[in-house]
Formats: C-alpha cells, structure tokens, sequence
C-alpha cells in the first residue's frame, strides 16, 4: 500500500472517528479506504451503466 497525505475538515474526521468508536470501522484508515472504494465503485457502476444505455 502507499501512503497518501490529505487534510480533511476537523467535524469530518470527529464523524469517522465516531464510526471507529462506535465498531463499524477498526480505525480511521480503513474508514477512508471504505469511502474510496465506494466512490470507485459507485463511479465505475455509471461508466456501465452509461455504457449500456448508449448500446440501446
């Protein structure tokens, strides 16, 4: 894995950190590394979907 540096609003951290407290996560990078595989995922899904509606 790499590390990668990036600076997140204060509120947006204590949020994730709520979700580390609260067991959905077991720390913060995993958190984030969730969150980008969603987008990920959320975006190649509209690249499919994009694609199939344009074969129509």
């Amino acid at each position: 894995m790499e590390r990668v540096t990036l600076r997140i609003p204060a509120q947006q951290i204590e949020e994730v950190e709520q979700m580390v407290e609260r067991g959905k996560y077991p720390n913060r990078s995993e958190a984030i590394r969730s969150a980008v595989r969603e987008m990920l995922d959320e975006q190649q899904e509209q690249t499919t979907n994009n694609r199939n509606w344009a074969k129509v």
